[in-house]
């Protein structure tokens, strides 16, 4: 039988309240809006504080707003999945300071999923005349870094979501693979490049076969998504296909429209069903990736 769909919603990440008012900002409105993805048929929630998507001059991102509203959410959805963003690497910080706020939420109780970031990336949309913008943003990890996400992920049995931005990111994580280093419960995240992002591989068949062919063989579980685009025009239901999992959401959204998140994941819910497939619930996503505190392993 096919495997049931995880779907992820990615609740907010830089998507102002200019571009969609539906954004959820605020603590209050990241629990509801995180209820209502849960109710709609998301297994997994993705948030951002609301503060810089990289982390700012801090260097890390705060643990007590993830808390407020994570608190809230597992009171009514005890099941749920959730896990934060983190600040970028640079000169002005180092992993630990950037990862604490993980470390502080899976000792608090409200986390049994981790991330892993593999690699760095440009970042920046488009300017006026269609080129990428002259922006001096990037979003660093180094070798160093991995190394101490992946080693923390496997010593505090969190599941990892593994961010695949460009190839060379699923090579890495792919050696861990092979060495045996990768830590249970992980999730391959295959991100595509929309209209504005100048990274990633395009959202097409050619696309996504490339990395599946670099996955083929391991086993691992693996999800798409596009930032700057619509994952259900097209990638979706070639995940589908192939057997891979869904996230959707407003930090990744960029349409006519100006859609909720649980519209969202309504409309992936539709493409699941139409592709003959079932919708996994928390617990069964838990089970599908085998998140290690949530398993009994």
């Amino acid at each position: 039988m096919p495997v049931p769909v995880i779907i992820e919603a990615a609740l907010n990440g830089g998507t102002t309240k200019r571009k969609n008012p539906h954004v959820p900002r605020d603590v209050d409105e990241i629990v509801a809006s995180g209820l209502a993805c849960l109710e709609a048929g998301a297994a997994i929630v993705h948030n951002h504080n609301d503060e810089p998507v990289v982390g700012g001059t801090s260097g890390r991102h705060a643990t007590e707003p993830y808390a407020a509203a994570w608190r809230r959410i597992l009171q009514q959805r005890p099941d749920a999945l959730l896990y934060p963003t983190m600040a970028s690497g640079g000169p002005h910080t180092n992993i630990r300071e950037r990862y604490r706020h993980i470390e502080e939420l899976n000792a608090a109780g409200l986390t049994w999923l981790g991330l892993i970031d593999p690699g760095s990336v440009n970042l920046g949309g488009l300017d006026a005349e269609g080129v990428p913008a002259a922006s001096e943003l990037v979003y660093q990890n180094t070798y160093a870094d991995a190394r101490y996400m992946m080693d923390y992920c496997r010593e505090h049995r969190l599941a990892p979501s593994i961010s695949i931005f460009e190839p060379g990111f699923l090579r890495l994580a792919l050696a861990y693979h092979a060495a045996g280093r990768l830590p249970p419960g992980a999730l391959i995240k295959l991100y595509f490049g929309g209209r504005a992002p100048g990274f990633g591989l395009p959202p097409t068949r050619p696309g996504l076969e490339a990395y599946l062919a670099m996955l083929e063989g391991t086993g691992l579980p693996w999800s798409v998504a596009v930032l700057g685009g619509d994952v259900t025009q097209g990638l979706a239901q070639l995940a589908l296909e192939r057997g891979g999992h869904i996230r959707v959401g407003l930090e990744d959204y960029d349409g006519p429209r100006q859609p909720r998140n649980e519209e969202l994941v309504a409309e992936a819910v539709a493409l699941v069903r139409a592709a003959g497939r079932e919708v996994a619930t928390p617990d069964r996503a838990a089970e599908i990736l085998g998140v290690p505190t949530r398993s009994g392993e």
